[in-house]
This record gives C-alpha cells, structure tokens and sequence, in this order.
C-alpha cells in the first residue's frame, strides 16, 4: 500500500477543473461554484473547449494549454474522453485526480484504459463515479455538495456520495468540523485502505469515519486500519445487513458466519469500532472529536430527574461501563450545596426545581471525585429554570473544573427536542456533546471506552504460548487423496483423520462400505454403537435420517444401515451413499455440545467460529468469530464472548468444562487455516466439552476443487523458520520439533500494534 501522491488531496497548492462549465445547475458549474465559494486561494484553471466565464477561474481551452501542472485535477468530463484526459494530465506533471464522472466500468473498457493512462505518470486516480473531495483546511470544496464542511479534525472516508451529503447536514447543525471529506467511488485505483493510510498519517485528524460497502484488498485494508486504530479512533458503518446476503454453505459454521457478521469481526481485528446506524455514526463522531479516552468506565450522573437517571443506569447495563461509587467526601460537599432531599448517592439526584447554582455545586462535586472517570449531566425541563441559563452554569463550570486540572469527559442530555436545540451553541461551544436520550448519551460514553478497548487490543503484550502439535504432511496425504478421487467433500472418516493429524481428539470411527461390513467394524468397538451414512451428497446426515444412536449390539447396528440404505433410495434417489460410518457410542451426560469450525469469507478468507452446538444450532446462533490467524489468548477470548461459556464456567453442581481444551481445538483449527490453503470449510458438531476434557463426535470438511497454495489469509502468518530464528513477529512462528520427527510445531504471539506488511 503507498501514500504516494496522495497529499495533494488535502493540500493542493493549484487546482484543475476539467469539465468545469458555467451553465448554471450543470455538474461542472455546481463544482465550480462551490471550489470557488470555498475560498481555495491557489490558482484554480477551468478547462473545457468552451469558454468558462466564472470570477476567480482562469479558463483554457486544453489540459495542453495549462500554464503549470496542476497539484490536483478534477475531472468531470463524459467518461468515453476521461482515459485520454488522464493521460495527457499525467504527461503534464499532476500526480493527482479525483474522477467525478460516471460510467466509467470494466465492461466498456473505459475503466482499465484509464488505469493504463494513469500507471505510467504514476498518477493516482480517486473515484471514478464519486461526489469528489473537501480539504476545509485548505478551503477545498470541489464537491457537487449543496452543504460545506467546517474545518475540524474529523475525517470522512465514504463509498457512497449520498451518505457523505447526509453527514454534512449533520454536522453542521452541531456545529462539528472535518480535516478532509473523500468519497471513494469505484476505487479503481485508490481505495479505502490507501486512504486510512493518508488520515492517519495527517496530524491535522484526531479521527476517522468510515461509511463501507464493500472491501476490495482485504490485507491492505487490515493493515492499514491497524496501524492507524493505535494512534487515533476509527469508527465505521457496514452496509448490507440483508440475511439474504447470506452464501449457500455446506456447513453450520459456514451458514452462521454471514457477510455482514464477518466484516465486524475483522473491524473488531482491526480496532475499528462498529456502529449500525447513521445515528450511532453521529453520535460516536460527536463524542470521539470532542474527548481522548477517559481513564475508566465509572460514571458519575448528575440530574434534576429521577427517573431519567434510573434510565440512564439501567443503560448502563447493556454497555460495559459501571456506575461510579462517590466518596463520603463529594457526599458531604454536595450535603453542603443540595437541598436535603437530594439523592445521597449516584445518580446524585439535585430535584426538579435545580438552579443553575445547584448544577454547579453538583457538578464540581462530582468532576473533583477521584473514583468518576467521566460525568453525564441530564436536565428535564421544568417551569422554574430555564434551559439557557443552566446550560451556560454547567459550561462555565466544566471550564473551570478543567483548568484545575479535573479533566474529564462530560456527557450532556437535555431532554426534549426544543430544550436540546436551545442549549446546542452553548454546550457545543464548551466541548460538551450533546444527545437527546438517556440511551443514547450512555451510549457515547460506551464509544469512548470501545476505542479505549480497541487500542489496548491492538497494542497487548504477547500471549502466554500454546505449542500445537500438527503432522501436516499426513494431512496433505488425506487432501491429496479426496481430491484424487475428484471429491471436494471429506467423509466423515476422511474429516476425523484430518482432525487427528492435528491432536484434535476424536471418538474412533470405523468405515464400512456396506451393511455387511458395519457388522465387522462394530467388532472392533465397544457397544452401544452409532451408525452414520457416508454421502458426498447428504451433508447434514440428521436431517434425512441418516443417523442412528444408541444400537446395543451388531444386529442392532447393521438392521439400521440397512433401514437407512432403504430410506435414502426411497427419499433421496440421486443422492450417492457409499457406506457408513460405525462408532462407540460417546456417553459424557453432562457435557455441552459446542460447534467449532473454519469457514471461508470471499472478502476476508479464514474464520473461526466457537458457539453452542447440536442440532439446532442455526436456530440458537451463539456464537463469537475471529479472522484466522489467533494466538492463544484471542481464543481463550472468543470462547468468553459466547452465551455458553456462562454454562462452560460451571453453576450449581456442575463442574467447569475443560476452557483450555477448547481454546487448544481453536488452536489447532487457527493452523490448519494457516497450514491448508485448500480448506474451504471445517465443521465440528457436536464437539463435547466437560470436566473431562473435549471430544469431536462429528465433522464435515470441504476443501477445492483445484490444489492451491495461495493463501486465503489476510493477517499473514510469520514465515517457516528454524527453532534458533524466531523472534515476536506478528501471528505464527513454526519450526520443525526435534522430539517428533516430522510434525511441526507452531509457536504462536499475539499481532503487534504495527502490522506485518502485507503487500
């Protein structure tokens, strides 16, 4: 990923409009326009054939006829003559355009005869199909926007144009400015990544927006967002949310890892916090442009309404902040300043008919305690105070409270949409954001503590170390024979071996490839049996009948091979059954069935997923994700973040699960992703979990249909190296292992705050 040439987005020294016009309500004057109302003080040249007559613009006929090479060009021109315009300004010198204009596609051509044009000036290309590009810093507006930005030092990186006019009303109803608005377009050439890349090297941002619809270089993009989540916030909204979005799977693990649930893992990975609605876009940028991350998650309520502060701690509960204990002293000053029917306690509760004065007695009480990390200050209105004045006390006394040195964030939420509009400029003035709910301002300080959270993620100290012992050469033994046999689907034996060669322990399975032969495989186990169908067509063996428990003895066992034979001829003609698969019945009754497993996203490559398992799983849908590789510790972590760990950490009687033999499976699955490109999905289901230990009953397995040695990764493993060579690079580091003749082990380190290059 490269910068290069990027500067001249957020500070050109001169500015080219080609395409510009001065028809009125065209594209090409409306950009005029506004470059020109925003005060670009660089020169700004209008190229078209046609004269352009605009006060400000200098005019010329052809990019041939510029007296200098522009720092930046905006092009609007019809998209059959943008190939040629990008290459003759490219000849010029300009390192930079923004391409605004539309059809501009792969199908016609236009798109990679453009990018040619572009590649031998080294020219960088913005869009096509975008609204354009503001640097309010440098008085740049060459949008086709109706609304400015403020200067500030929020940025915006959008995928959509639209959305990029929707903020804009936004944040100048609060008075919130930007250091540089991109819209990203088609990112023929530049796309996201490269553009987090220019924010966060710009000191001149303090954050970042982002509005995503898709993800083109997943690698660059992760990278990217890492490097630049440990130096300021990133705050970003998916698009495209539809479950029909959803692939057809072969696997539970593949149907429950979704698109959409995929990206906020690896936003998750990447230290980007997540929001879903352009409401919680907006509130999390308003809170994050106004504060650095607080020094904890107590908070302390001051309010002239009971029951908005119930509400406001009851919020509290779906967010992982607490309320703060006030000491005996704040108590005895606020017993001094309060009538004697406050509250005594958090939420300090200072009565309906509050004053000004009594907001400004609470308030520093409460600022000057050393247990509350940040304060919300809540105002219902009332008929005896007006909103203004109380207000303008509690920002003259967050002022002073800061200049002694009690600084701290300081939440707002006057209630009501008049009372909120009338004190915006006052408490908008004094840093002090403002939202309209309860909800919603716990909500904010919830954000701050996330990109607290985010940044200490990414910047951990390694993780204690797991050995996994894998044989990965018998593994390629068994990938190698499927695909010979032109399969893409393991068996279940097939699967259960893969799992072996990675010390996965599995209940012994046995293959037969008749009714017959169930009878001999049930010789060499121990009763009560399971039979099983083997059917590259039937993956989920349970929903057409073809699993058997519980058989007692041999007869038992091959009389339900048979049935099953019968039944699948009978209901699934087409489907091919080459045999069964015979098991000691497994009996562990107080063990948690659980569902681990890979599956493989188009965008970001290798998930894992840990969650309640069985046959409902899909229905249960609990369940936590990662973006392959993880050490240790982020699998400890995925296993907490599901609902069943409750029931894993043990209650009443029942004992604790074994928590560090699930993590181990996880382990192993993290490098049998790094390991085995050809993997596309994995299953395990149920995999049992109880005092004893874990054990995989039943899995499924897909790989290619061609061999591979691609990886899918997009957080790139360290590379092979010798046990004397390894050192704290990001992810895994695997060495040959002298005890074991031809098994490697892999060491594994947690990602450090600077990522691997991936490029």
């Amino acid at each position: 990923m490269t910068i290069r040439n990027l500067d001249a987005l957020l500070k050109p020294r001169s500015l080219a409009l080609i395409g510009a016009s001065s028809k009125r309500g065209s594209l090409g004057a409306t950009v005029v326009e506004n470059v020109v109302r925003g005060g670009f003080a660089g020169p700004i040249y209008a190229v078209n054939p046609h004269r352009v007559d605009v006060a400000g613009v200098t005019w010329v006929p052809s990019v041939a006829d510029l007296p200098e090479a522009p720092d930046l060009a905006i092009v609007m021109a019809p998209a059959p003559g943008v190939p040629a315009i990008i290459a003759d300004i490219g000849a010029r010198g300009t390192r930079c355009a923004v391409v605004i204009s539309a059809g501009i596609s792969t199908a016609n051509g236009l798109r990679q005869q453009m990018l040619d044009a572009a590649k031998s000036h080294l020219l960088r290309v913005i869009g096509p199909n975008c609204l354009g590009v503001m640097a309010p810093l440098a008085k740049l507006d060459a949008t086709f926007a109706s609304t400015p930005a403020r200067p500030g030092r929020l940025a915006l990186i959008s995928q959509s144009g639209a959305l990029v006019t929707a903020i804009l009303d936004w944040a100048d109803t609060r008075g919130i400015g930007f250091s540089g608005i991109i819209s990203a377009g088609d990112m023929a050439d530049v796309d996201v990544g490269d553009l987090i890349d220019l924010f966060a090297a710009d000191p001149a941002t303090d954050a970042i927006l982002l509005y995503i619809e898709g993800i083109t270089d997943a690698a660059k993009f992760m990278s990217a967002a890492r490097a630049a989540a440990c130096r300021k916030p990133l705050i970003a909204i998916k698009a495209g949310r539809s479950p029909q979005a959803a692939r057809a799977t072969l696997s539970h693990t593949g149907a429950l890892a979704g698109s959409y649930e995929v990206y906020r893992t690896a936003f998750d990975r990447a230290g980007i916090i997540t929001v879903d609605t352009l409401t919680e876009l907006f509130d999390a940028a308003e809170i994050l442009c106004a504060y650095r991350q607080p020094s904890g998650d107590r908070l302390g309520i001051v309010t002239n309404g009971g029951g908005a502060g119930i509400l406001a701690v009851d919020a509290l509960l779906d967010v992982e902040a607490s309320l703060a204990d006030i000491s005996a002293d704040t108590i005895g000053a606020l017993d001094r300043a309060l009538p004697a029917t406050w509250s005594h306690g958090n939420p300090v509760d200072i009565i309906g008919d509050a004053t000004p004065d009594r907001y400004r007695a609470a308030i520093g009480a409460i600022m000057r305690d050393p247990g509350v990390d940040a304060v919300l200050v809540m105002n219902c209105p009332t008929a005896t105070s007006q909103a203004i004045d109380i207000a303008t006390a509690v920002g003259d006394e967050v002022g002073l409270c800061r200049k002694a040195g009690f600084v701290k964030p300081v939440i707002a939420c006057w209630l009501g949409d008049a009372n909120a509009a009338a004190v915006r400029p006052i408490l908008t003035a004094n840093a002090i954001p403002l939202y309209g709910t309860p909800e919603n301002a716990v909500r904010s300080f919830a954000y701050l503590l996330a990109a607290q959270r985010a940044k200490a993620a990414l910047t951990d100290a390694p993780s204690v170390r797991h050995e996994t012992r894998r044989a990965i050469e018998d593994a390629q033994v068994i990938i190698d024979h499927v695909r010979a046999e032109r399969r893409t689907i393991l068996s279940e034996v097939e699967a259960k071996a893969l799992l072996d060669a990675y010390h996965i322990p599995t209940v012994a399975t046995r293959f037969a490839d008749s009714v017959a032969a169930v009878g001999d495989a049930c010789d060499s186990l121990t009763p009560p049996y399971a039979v099983k169908i083997v059917s590259p067509d039937l993956s989920h063996k349970s929903d057409v009948g073809g699993v058997v428990l519980d058989l007692p003895d041999r007869a038992a066992a091959c009389a339900a091979a048979a049935a099953m034979r019968d039944r699948i001829a009978r209901d699934h003609p087409q489907a091919r059954l080459v045999g069964y698969s015979v098991q000691t019945m497994i009996e562990r009754p107080h063990a948690h069935e659980l569902i681990v497993g890979i599956a493989t996203d188009p965008t970001f490559g290798p998930v894992l997923m840990v969650g309640a398992g069985g046959t409902a799983v899909e229905l249960i849908a609990d369940k936590a994700m990662a973006l392959a590789p993880i050490d240790h510790g982020q699998a400890s972590a995925m296993i907490a973040r599901t609902r069943i760990s409750k029931l894993l950490a043990g209650y009443r009687q029942e004992p604790a699960a074994d928590l560090e033999g699930i993590a181990v499976v996880l382990d192993a699955l993290s490098a049998m992703a790094v390991d085995l490109p050809e993997l596309v999905e994995l299953d395990i289901n149920p995999l049992l979990a109880d005092a004893q230990g874990v054990l995989a009953l039943d899995a499924r397995i897909r790989i290619t249909e061609t061999a591979t040695v691609q990886s899918r990764l997009v957080i790139r493993p360290a590379p092979l190296q010798r046990a004397a060579d390894l050192t704290t690079r990001s992810g895994f580091m695997v060495h040959a292992d002298p005890d074991s003749p031809g098994v490697r082990v892999a060491r594994r380190t947690v990602e450090p705050a600077a990522p691997v290059d991936v490029s």
